[in-house]
């Protein structure tokens, strides 16, 4: 049995503020500790529950953010960016029975701990099929194409909650409770440790792929805070604005969907100036 593990920053044990996950600051090489805290309770219970093979994938910012030297000896761990599917990576080799989305957090627009979809800022709301979508709504229905169910998620409490709609089968752990955007209420990594361990040992059972969910059309649109972004995301080819600050882009399958979108975010991100956005 292979578990896939994908592992995002902003909803980790303790980050609450930008610096907490901005690599290089003194504040993330402290929380890269208390993310690799998480992974490695994950694997712990995953291997408990009775997995055979767990694979780690950076999903965070530079994609550099783990402790290999501190990683749990039976972990593999994929480091670096520039992969075809980014924040989950490997699921389409087809061989991974369930995925872990782990120190997630809720989308552009909707409240929650450092929520965003992609970029820090400049994307005010991501819609597929008019439904708002989250890094984790968007990442599980690339995955459902490839039959691989998501069986933990762990975030801020909100996170938790808005899992549900997405992944209602998933088991949840809130690491920490909403007060703001930049600031919860957090657990000690001792407490969070074990939850997450508790939990994934209990995921385990729901490692099982699926029958690969058939590829569908869908129409995304990205909401941005300033019109010119909106012009300038025009430059990847298939995407058309359809209001001031509004794109929108159809595709045959959420694997395209995933990879415009992030052509968009790419080009999108260069376009960003200073002082004005």
């Amino acid at each position: 049995m292979k578990v896939l593990i994908s592992a995002d920053m902003e909803g980790a044990t303790g980050v609450t503020c930008p610096a907490d996950c901005l690599p290089g600051t003194p504040e993330w090489q402290r929380c890269r500790a208390l993310l690799t805290s998480d992974v490695n309770a994950a694997v712990e219970g995953l291997l408990a529950g009775g997995v055979d093979e767990v694979v780690v994938n950076e999903a965070h910012m530079t994609m550099r953010n783990l402790l290999p030297e501190r990683l749990h000896e039976r972990a593999e761990v994929l480091i670096g960016r520039h992969k075809p599917l980014g924040m989950v990576e490997g699921v389409q080799h087809g061989d991974a029975d369930g995925i872990v989305f782990l120190g997630y957090h809720t989308g552009a627009g909707d409240e929650g701990v450092l929520a965003h979809t992609y970029l820090g800022n400049s994307l005010t709301g991501v819609f597929v099929d008019g439904v708002r979508a989250s890094e984790g709504r968007l990442n599980s229905l690339v995955v459902a194409e490839w039959g691989t169910p998501v069986i933990l998620v762990t975030g801020d409490d909100l996170t938790c909650v808005e899992a549900a709609s997405w992944a209602p089968a998933a088991r949840t752990v809130a690491v920490k409770d909403h007060v703001s955007r930049y600031a919860a209420v957090c657990r000690p990594p001792a407490r969070t440790a074990a939850d997450i361990r508790a939990a994934a040992r209990a995921a385990a059972a729901l490692a099982v792929r699926h029958e690969p969910a058939a590829p569908r059309r869908r129409t995304i649109e990205v909401e941005f805070d300033a019109e010119h972004l909106a012009g300038a995301a025009t430059i990847v080819p298939g995407v058309e604005r359809i209001d001031s600050r509004r794109v929108a882009f159809t595709v045959s399958d959420m694997y395209r969907g995933i990879r415009c979108f992030k052509a968009v975010t790419t080009v999108v991100a260069a376009a960003v100036e200073e002082w004005y956005g």
